[in-house]
């Protein structure tokens, strides 16, 4: 009987336990979905004029933000590609550096052979 009670108060236990995560895990996205509903309702409230001085419904300004909204992603992706282009250049230029250095050993190395052989032709 006491070996019943002690896993129903287990099982009880975890099962409050999940349900405590899992109410932690939906207050998060309330929150979230709060500062969204916040920050949407914010964009959207802003008066807007088309060229001829009308305001915009409100699907045209959800696709005028969404296309500034695109623009903005566009320069924030092409930024990062430039930084990540540069440190893709500085490692190829420090390859192509290490590789000139070579090459000038071995230029040398084969001007101190064709010496050599020249000096033993002449023997």
């Amino acid at each position: 009987m006491k070996t019943k009670t002690i896993i129903e108060l287990l099982t009880l236990s975890s099962s409050i336990y999940v349900l405590a995560r899992d109410t932690k895990l939906l207050d998060r996205i309330n929150e979230l979905s709060e500062k969204g509903k916040d920050n949407i309702n914010k964009a959207m409230a802003e008066s807007r004029l088309d060229e001829n001085g009308n305001e915009l419904e409100f699907l045209d300004k959800v696709i005028l933000k969404t296309n500034e909204l695109k623009e903005e992603l566009y320069e924030k992706i092409e930024g990062l590609i430039v930084k990540f282009y540069k440190k893709i250049n500085v490692a190829h230029a420090d390859d192509i550096k290490s590789l000139h250095e070579k090459i000038e050993k071995l230029d040398n190395t084969v001007a101190l052979l064709e010496a050599r052989l020249n000096k033993l032709e002449t023997k």
